[in-house]
């Protein structure tokens, strides 16, 4: 019997909240910096693609464009002011606040009352807003979770919703529990955390997050996502007549309704391989062999 394929795409709804975005947007992380060695630092080595990469994507569609002012710092957020504002009305711009920027090109955390204040307005500035569609509270380490406290970043947060300031909150690299005591405290409308093909701890979090209609946003560690090697996932991409890298990100939409994906380029030809994800139709047959290498990659 032939199988049946699914295409990709389609949108997803904030809980509480009628702002819907395609589930495919973008990040901004690495339009900033040229010296390879203090990563996401500075001016990107051409900033007439850094702003091209931008307009192709609004003109492609993306409405959901992931990004922080401690990319650069101060710089990403510029250039996004530069090449799109005035926004469109439909585009949801989702930042994120809890570490800064040190003169090593470190990212010390950032997470005292005037840390987070300090952070929202330098996003609103940089960005040419009145208001933040989405802040993620970053928390924890690069890769995971960290048992810490947050009282305070999460107070100041929403305190700065209650003035207006900021619209809706999220939380980076949490756990199940630490969103629990979060929801105690307010609404939570995104989880962003490390995840992806070989890296599948959050498995039941995301089945758990799906459930209430949270959005769960996978983020890749170090500035970009480096697909699995392995011949399998080489073998099923020449197969679909893909890339590694667009059959990694197809199945990460096929893994629930709630997953929102913000592959980041600063490359328009990359870009355009990016968005060419939700064209790609992968049956039920491939899908199982994608969720073997990720069993075997654990």
């Amino acid at each position: 019997m032939a199988e049946t394929k699914e295409k990709l795409g389609g949108t997803f709804t904030f809980p509480g909240t009628t702002m819907s975005v395609k589930r495919l947007g973008y990040g901004a992380m690495q339009l900033a910096g040229k010296d390879g060695q203090k990563m996401v630092w500075g001016p990107p080595k051409d900033v007439p693609e850094a702003i091209a990469v931008l307009r192709e994507a609004v003109a492609s569609g993306v409405d959901h464009i992931d990004t922080s002012d401690f990319y650069g710092p101060h710089v990403t957020n510029q250039i996004i002011k530069q090449a799109l504002h005035p926004y469109p009305k439909d585009l949801v711009i989702v930042t994120k606040v809890g570490a800064r920027r040190g003169s090593d090109g470190s990212w010390p955390h950032a997470r005292s009352r005037q840390d987070i204040i300090d952070a929202v307005h330098d996003n609103l500035r940089n960005l040419g807003l009145d208001a933040l569609d989405v802040v993620n509270l970053r928390l924890g380490g690069f890769a995971a979770p960290e048992d810490e406290p947050f009282e305070e970043p999460l107070t100041a947060l929403v305190e700065l919703k209650q003035q207006g300031l900021v619209k809706h909150i999220g939380l980076s690299t949490v756990s199940a529990k630490q969103l629990k005591d979060a929801q105690a405290m307010t609404e939570i409308v995104c989880i962003q955390n490390m995840y992806n093909l070989a890296q599948r701890g959050d498995d039941g979090f995301i089945d758990d997050l799906a459930k209430q209609g949270i959005a769960y946003v996978p983020y890749f560690p170090l500035g970009g996502f480096s697909p699995l090697q392995s011949s399998e996932l080489n073998d099923i991409a020449e197969r679909l007549g893909a890339t590694p890298m667009q059959v990694a990100l197809a199945w990460l939409l096929h893994r629930s309704p709630n997953v929102l994906l913000i592959p980041g380029t600063s490359s328009v030809g990359h870009l355009r391989e990016n968005l060419a994800v939700e064209n790609l139709e992968l049956n039920a047959e491939t899908l199982k062999e994608l969720d073997a290498i990720g069993a075997s990659a654990k």
